[in-house]
Protein backbone atom coordinates (compact mmCIF):
# COMPACT_ATOMS: atom_id res chain seq x y z
CA UNK A 1 0.00 0.00 0.00
CA UNK A 2 1.35 3.41 -0.86
CA UNK A 3 1.37 6.30 1.47
CA UNK A 4 0.29 9.83 0.64
CA UNK A 5 2.33 12.75 1.82
CA UNK A 6 0.60 16.02 2.51
CA UNK A 7 2.51 19.29 2.46
CA UNK A 8 0.94 22.42 3.84
CA UNK A 9 1.88 25.84 2.45
CA UNK A 10 0.89 29.35 3.46
CA UNK A 11 0.60 30.82 -0.04
CA UNK A 12 1.03 29.97 -3.72
CA UNK A 13 2.89 32.45 -5.89
CA UNK A 14 0.72 34.10 -8.61
CA UNK A 15 1.53 33.08 -12.19
CA UNK A 16 3.25 35.64 -14.37
CA UNK A 17 0.85 37.93 -16.23
CA UNK A 18 1.06 38.22 -19.99
CA UNK A 19 2.19 41.59 -21.20
CA UNK A 20 1.29 43.05 -24.58
CA UNK A 21 4.90 44.05 -25.12
CA UNK A 22 5.92 40.42 -24.71
CA UNK A 23 3.43 39.18 -27.31
CA UNK A 24 4.08 41.85 -29.93
CA UNK A 25 5.43 40.25 -33.05
CA UNK A 26 5.48 42.11 -36.30
CA UNK A 27 4.05 40.38 -39.34
CA UNK A 28 4.37 41.68 -42.83
CA UNK A 29 0.94 41.90 -44.42
CA UNK A 30 0.73 39.73 -47.48
CA UNK A 31 -0.62 41.15 -50.69
CA UNK A 32 -4.35 40.70 -50.90
CA UNK A 33 -4.91 38.31 -53.78
CA UNK A 34 -8.52 39.49 -54.20
CA UNK A 35 -7.54 43.15 -54.50
CA UNK A 36 -7.23 43.15 -58.28
CA UNK A 37 -10.23 40.88 -58.76
CA UNK A 38 -12.54 43.00 -56.64
CA UNK A 39 -11.56 46.21 -58.42
CA UNK A 40 -12.39 44.83 -61.87
CA UNK A 41 -15.53 45.97 -63.65
CA UNK A 42 -17.85 43.28 -65.03
CA UNK A 43 -17.31 42.48 -68.68
CA UNK A 44 -19.94 43.78 -71.05
CA UNK A 45 -22.35 41.04 -72.11
CA UNK A 46 -23.11 40.55 -75.74
CA UNK A 47 -26.73 40.72 -76.82
CA UNK A 48 -26.81 36.99 -77.54
CA UNK A 49 -24.97 35.74 -74.48
CA UNK A 50 -26.77 34.43 -71.40
CA UNK A 51 -27.64 37.57 -69.50
CA UNK A 52 -27.67 39.64 -72.69
CA UNK A 53 -30.82 41.49 -73.70
CA UNK A 54 -31.77 39.41 -76.75
CA UNK A 55 -31.00 36.08 -75.08
CA UNK A 56 -33.05 36.94 -71.99
CA UNK A 57 -35.93 38.23 -74.15
CA UNK A 58 -35.95 34.92 -76.05
CA UNK A 59 -36.06 32.98 -72.77
CA UNK A 60 -38.98 35.14 -71.57
CA UNK A 61 -40.81 34.47 -74.86
CA UNK A 62 -40.28 30.72 -74.40
CA UNK A 63 -41.68 30.93 -70.87
CA UNK A 64 -44.95 32.25 -72.34
CA UNK A 65 -45.55 29.06 -74.35
CA UNK A 66 -47.45 26.38 -72.44
CA UNK A 67 -47.84 22.71 -73.14
CA UNK A 68 -51.59 22.25 -73.72
CA UNK A 69 -51.72 19.04 -71.66
CA UNK A 70 -49.52 20.20 -68.77
CA UNK A 71 -50.05 23.57 -67.03
CA UNK A 72 -46.33 24.45 -67.18
CA UNK A 73 -44.40 26.51 -69.73
CA UNK A 74 -42.10 24.63 -72.10
CA UNK A 75 -38.93 26.21 -70.69
CA UNK A 76 -39.59 25.13 -67.09
CA UNK A 77 -40.86 21.79 -68.37
CA UNK A 78 -37.33 21.17 -69.68
CA UNK A 79 -38.28 20.93 -73.34
CA UNK A 80 -35.76 23.61 -74.36
CA UNK A 81 -32.29 22.09 -74.65
CA UNK A 82 -30.47 25.14 -75.91
CA UNK A 83 -30.75 28.70 -77.18
CA UNK A 84 -28.00 30.18 -79.33
CA UNK A 85 -28.01 33.77 -80.50
CA UNK A 86 -25.58 34.60 -83.32
CA UNK A 87 -24.55 37.96 -84.71
CA UNK A 88 -27.24 39.64 -86.71
CA UNK A 89 -30.03 38.31 -84.49
CA UNK A 90 -30.05 34.74 -85.81
CA UNK A 91 -31.48 32.53 -83.06
CA UNK A 92 -31.37 28.74 -83.02
CA UNK A 93 -33.50 26.90 -80.46
CA UNK A 94 -32.96 23.20 -79.79
CA UNK A 95 -35.98 21.58 -78.23
CA UNK A 96 -37.74 18.29 -77.73
CA UNK A 97 -41.21 17.13 -76.83
CA UNK A 98 -42.34 14.91 -73.99
CA UNK A 99 -42.82 12.02 -76.45
CA UNK A 100 -42.39 11.59 -80.21
CA UNK A 101 -46.14 10.93 -80.45
CA UNK A 102 -47.04 14.15 -78.65
CA UNK A 103 -50.28 15.63 -80.08
CA UNK A 104 -48.57 19.01 -80.57
CA UNK A 105 -45.54 17.58 -82.42
CA UNK A 106 -46.49 19.49 -85.57
CA UNK A 107 -47.72 22.75 -84.04
CA UNK A 108 -45.34 23.33 -81.09
CA UNK A 109 -42.10 23.89 -83.08
CA UNK A 110 -43.95 26.30 -85.37
CA UNK A 111 -45.30 28.23 -82.36
CA UNK A 112 -41.81 28.41 -80.85
CA UNK A 113 -40.41 29.70 -84.14
CA UNK A 114 -43.18 32.32 -84.40
CA UNK A 115 -42.81 33.55 -80.79
CA UNK A 116 -39.00 33.66 -80.87
CA UNK A 117 -39.07 35.40 -84.26
CA UNK A 118 -41.28 38.16 -82.80
CA UNK A 119 -38.73 39.09 -80.12
CA UNK A 120 -37.14 42.51 -80.80
CA UNK A 121 -33.58 42.03 -82.04
CA UNK A 122 -34.26 38.59 -83.56
CA UNK A 123 -34.02 38.54 -87.35
CA UNK A 124 -34.21 34.79 -88.00
CA UNK A 125 -35.48 32.03 -85.72
CA UNK A 126 -34.69 28.38 -86.35
CA UNK A 127 -36.15 25.56 -84.27
CA UNK A 128 -34.39 22.21 -84.21
CA UNK A 129 -36.53 19.38 -82.87
CA UNK A 130 -34.29 16.72 -81.33
CA UNK A 131 -35.01 13.41 -79.64
CA UNK A 132 -31.61 12.66 -78.16
CA UNK A 133 -31.33 12.84 -75.23
CA UNK A 134 -34.95 11.89 -74.65
CA UNK A 135 -36.97 14.11 -72.33
CA UNK A 136 -37.60 12.87 -68.80
CA UNK A 137 -39.21 14.53 -65.76
CA UNK A 138 -35.78 15.21 -64.20
CA UNK A 139 -35.25 17.96 -66.80
CA UNK A 140 -38.07 20.00 -65.25
CA UNK A 141 -37.30 23.01 -63.08
CA UNK A 142 -38.12 22.86 -59.38
CA UNK A 143 -40.95 25.35 -59.98
CA UNK A 144 -42.51 23.01 -62.57
CA UNK A 145 -42.15 20.00 -60.27
CA UNK A 146 -43.79 21.96 -57.47
CA UNK A 147 -46.63 23.02 -59.76
CA UNK A 148 -47.25 19.41 -60.74
CA UNK A 149 -46.99 18.08 -57.18
CA UNK A 150 -43.77 16.18 -57.85
CA UNK A 151 -41.68 17.96 -55.23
Amino acid sequence: MSEFRVEEVDAVPSPAKARVEDARVTFERKRDYLEGFLSQKPAELGEGEPGGAVYEAVIEALKEIYDPEIPVNIYDLGLIYGVEVADGGHVAVSMTLTTPHCPVAESMPAEVELRVGSVPGVSVADVNLVWDPPWDPQKMSDEAKLELGML
